[in-house]
């Protein structure tokens, strides 16, 4: 039996990028039963991709009710119906076969990433403040993404004077401001930036100096999209709601880094259900964001373990 209900959790603060705002994740959980056994995994449809709860539970609710991992990477698209689904199954088996996901995947046991931890958007002042609170952790990511982006980087940097900095512009900067600011990402101390201009209109970043590694988000989605992203990219995000599931993203880590890429995993604004299987694709990789539950007022009852070694696996009630 298959079945998707929708889930909301609370978030801590509102979450603000170039895109929008939102004090919740609105998430869709799918439960797979056989024989007996129960494996679950979660979505968060996204607009920016024309997902919505209702298509993406369309999606899911219209499987074959037996359909196993394999049939399932052609019956859906890429996208955050089949990662459910995909996910759930991954659940499924381990459970079924009284192992582990990651034994099943002849991947070695995995163990804590450090995360990067997510400072919204906002004004320069409370941005600064944030990073304050924040300066402990040993990497912050800051969402930017507009022409007046500059205050908000000193912000950041004032407030947390030791910690590394990623900056993810969410598509939100033209060739030009990208060309201004990064001298001044370089000065302070910014190791990468994500998504600098929109998907589809990226290709100057092939024309333009790039004196810092930029990665693909939006522009990248599963194995179909490496081959558009030579000579503009350094880096790709890999993303579960992007790629479609773990078995689409570990293929995806494999051949990105095959083609010279260096591999930063992300993930969506979700619970530990949604976040526990990239905990599986992020080991070894260059950058790891995967804050999404840092960022919940409420979990899931059987939450993911952070603490000062970074993320940790998975514990089976949870997940896999």
């Amino acid at each position: 039996m298959l079945q998707v209900t929708r889930d909301r959790f609370r978030l801590a603060q509102v979450f603000t990028i170039s895109r929008g705002s939102r004090t919740e994740a609105q998430v869709l959980t799918v439960t797979v039963t056989r024989d007996g056994v129960t494996g679950r995994g979660e979505c968060v449809p996204y607009a920016r991709y024309g997902e919505t709860l209702d298509t993406v539970a369309a999606e899911i609710e219209g499987l074959a009710d037996g359909i196993g991992r394999a049939d399932l990477q052609a019956a859906l698209p890429a996208g955050a119906a089949r990662n459910a689904v995909d996910c759930a199954l991954w659940d499924w088996e381990a459970k079924h076969a009284g192992r582990r996901v990651w034994d099943l995947a002849g991947l070695a046991a995995p163990g804590p990433v450090v995360t990067a931890y997510t400072l919204s958007l906002d004004t320069p002042e409370a941005m600064r403040a944030a990073a304050a609170t924040h300066a402990h952790r040993p990497l912050l990511k800051i969402k930017l993404g507009t022409p007046d982006d500059m205050p908000r980087l000193e912000a950041v940097r004032a407030g947390a004077s030791t910690s590394r900095i990623i900056v993810d512009a969410n598509e939100g900067w033209t060739a030009e401001v990208y060309a201004d600011l990064a001298p001044h990402l370089l000065r302070l101390g910014v190791e990468m930036v994500e998504q600098p201009l929109p998907a589809g209109q990226d290709d100057m970043l092939a024309e333009i100096a790039r004196p810092l590694p930029v990665c693909a988000d939006e522009s990248c989605h599963d194995r179909d999209s490496l081959p558009g992203l030579r000579g503009k990219y350094d880096m790709v995000n890999i993303k579960l709601d992007k790629a479609g599931g773990l078995t689409e993203a570990l293929a995806l880590k494999a051949e990105a880094e095959a083609a010279g890429h260096d591999v930063m995993v992300g993930c969506m604004v979700g619970s530990s259900l949604a976040i526990a299987p990239a905990v599986l694709v992020a080991q070894g990789v260059a950058i790891v964001d995967l804050d999404g539950p840092l960022l919940l007022a409420e979990d899931r009852t059987v939450p993911l373990n952070y603490d000062a070694a970074g993320v940790h696996p998975p514990r089976p009630e949870l997940w896999g």
